[in-house]
C-alpha cells in the first residue's frame, strides 16, 4: 500500500528526472501528488531531505536492474556487464520515455551547493562502481581480463566514461555516444589479451 510519503517520493522522481531539481518546485510535486502542502513538511523537513530520499528511491530502482543483469551467473561476466550497459542505452538514451540519469544530472546541478547531496550522490556513484568492480573481478578470477586489471580502478574508469557519455548524448541527441562507450569499452579495452 502506497503511503503519502511514497507518493511524494514517486512524484519527486519523476519531475526530477524530467524537468531537473531546480525547475522543480515543492507546490508542483504537491499538486501532482494532490496531497496538502503540510504532508510534505510532515514528511520531509526540506527539499534537500525530499531529494535525498528521491535519490534513495531511483538508486534503488536501479540497483534492482544492475543486479538483474550482473548476478545472472549463466553468462560470462563480460558479457554481463555489456548486456547491461545495452540495456541503460534503452532505458536513459534518446528513444528512453525520459531520458539521463539523476544521480549524474543531480551531480552536475547541485553537488556543489549541498553537503547533504554530494555526500548521497558521491555513495551513490561508490556503491555502483562496487557493482561494476565485482563483475570485472570475477572476468579477472575467470581470466577473461588479464591479472594486471585492477577491478575497482576500471569500474571507477567504466562508470566515468559512460556517464560522460550519457552527458555528450543528451547535448547531441544521439545514442551514438552511448554506442561508441559500448564498443570501445566492450571490444578494444575489456577484451582478453593472451600476451598479457
Amino acid at each position: 500500500m502506497s503511503t503519502t510519503r511514497d507518493r511524494l517520493v514517486d512524484v519527486g522522481l519523476e519531475r526530477m528526472r524530467k524537468c531537473g531539481y531546480g525547475a522543480t518546485g515543492v507546490q508542483e510535486i504537491l499538486d501532482g501528488a494532490g496531497i496538502p502542502k503540510g504532508s510534505f513538511y510532515h514528511h520531509f523537513g526540506s527539499k534537500e531531505e525530499f531529494t535525498a530520499a528521491v535519490l534513495e528511491r531511483y538508486v534503488t530502482l536501479e540497483a534492482e536492474r544492475c543486479r538483474k543483469f550482473l548476478e545472472n551467473a549463466r553468462q560470462a561476466p563480460l558479457r554481463r556487464l555489456r548486456r547491461y550497459f545495452e540495456d541503460l542505452i534503452r532505458t536513459a538514451g534518446q528513444s528512453a520515455p525520459i531520458q539521463g540519469c539523476l544521480i549524474g544530472s543531480l551531480s552536475l546541478e547541485i553537488s556543489g551547493t549541498s553537503p547533504l547531496l554530494q555526500r548521497c550522490l558521491s555513495s551513490d556513484f561508490t556503491r555502483w562502481q562496487a557493482a561494476i568492480a565485482a563483475v570485472l573481478q570475477e572476468a579477472v578470477e575467470k581470466g577473461d581480463l588479464p591479472n594486471s586489471f585492477r577491478p575497482e580502478k576500471l569500474a571507477g574508469f567504466v562508470l566515468n566514461s559512460w556517464e560522460g557519455a550519457l552527458l555528450r548524448s543528451q547535448a547531441d541527441k544521439s545514442d551514438t555516444p552511448l554506442k561508441d562507450f559500448v564498443h570501445y569499452t566492450f571490444e578494444q579495452i575489456l577484451v582478453h589479451r593472451l600476451d598479457s
